[in-house]
């Protein structure tokens, strides 16, 4: 081994994996955070529509609990998800539709599929708590012009998720997650990548995330309007009640 690779290896030793995704949630850390998005679906014949949501999330990490729900086009608003993340465990979600009039459970199973014609699974939108993985630093690279450390999870024994492995890069400048690449087996299933950085309250966020369906090759681009953290909210407007009534 030449000194130079020697060195590069003692470099990548001395990071822990685990702290770096502790320090970029650490950073990204606020009470609650609210926007609105506008989402550009492309499909695989480049059929573009559109559609918007609000979001709504109050709690810290692996206990938080969140709201999105469809404002337009007509067809989809007041279309709603509401999920309660936890540290242990999978998410608990629940899909309202009101030309239903109903609420349905989202089983476990049914977590690999997309949420209502966007690229988001409903894995996906819940919030991923770093004590259910395993981490392995990977290396280091150059995304977006700025210089990242990559990181490879698994989900660990008892998590359930539709994905084998996930390889992760953070800006090491501002910690924060800049693409997601997740797999299933040796196959690449969904990326998502975030762009457009920008200091809000002291907290790094991504203003655009584009999520690519491999299978599908769609992909879905989500704005991020009126951004804000630490509103106030009440534990009140994240239940089944809030969930029905909001629509």
């Amino acid at each position: 081994m030449s000194k130079l690779v020697w060195l590069m290896a003692g470099a990548l030793a001395a990071q822990d994996p685990r702290q770096l995704v502790e320090e970029a949630r650490k950073r990204s850390r606020s009470e609650s955070q609210r926007y609105e998005g506008t989402l550009r679906v492309v499909d695989g014949k480049n059929r573009i529509s559109e559609k918007r949501w609000r979001f709504d999330r109050t709690g810290s990490f692996g206990e938080s609990k969140s709201v999105l729900r469809f404002t337009a086009p007509a067809e989809v608003k007041g279309v709603a998800l509401l999920i309660h993340n936890r540290k242990d465990r999978s998410s608990d979600q629940w899909m309202w539709t009101p030309a239903l009039q109903r609420d349905r459970r989202i089983a476990l199973q049914d977590r690999s599929t997309r949420f209502f014609g966007t690229d988001f699974s409903f894995e996906d939108l819940e919030e991923r708590d770093a004590a259910q993985f395993d981490y392995k630093l990977a290396g280091e690279e150059t995304l977006d012009g700025q210089a990242c450390w990559k990181l490879e999870s698994k989900p660990r024994v008892g998590k359930s998720s539709q994905y084998t492995h996930s390889h992760l890069w953070i800006r090491k400048d501002i910690y924060g997650f800049v693409r997601v690449d997740a797999f299933k087996g040796a196959a690449l299933a969904r990326r998502i990548h975030y762009r457009d950085f920008e200091n809000v309250k002291g907290i790094w966020t991504a203003r655009t995330l584009e999520v690519i369906d491999e299978a599908r090759k769609s992909r879905t681009v989500l704005t991020l309007d009126k951004l804000d953290y630490n509103l106030p909210m009440k534990d009140s407007e994240f239940t089944l009640q809030a969930l029905r009534g909001g629509s």
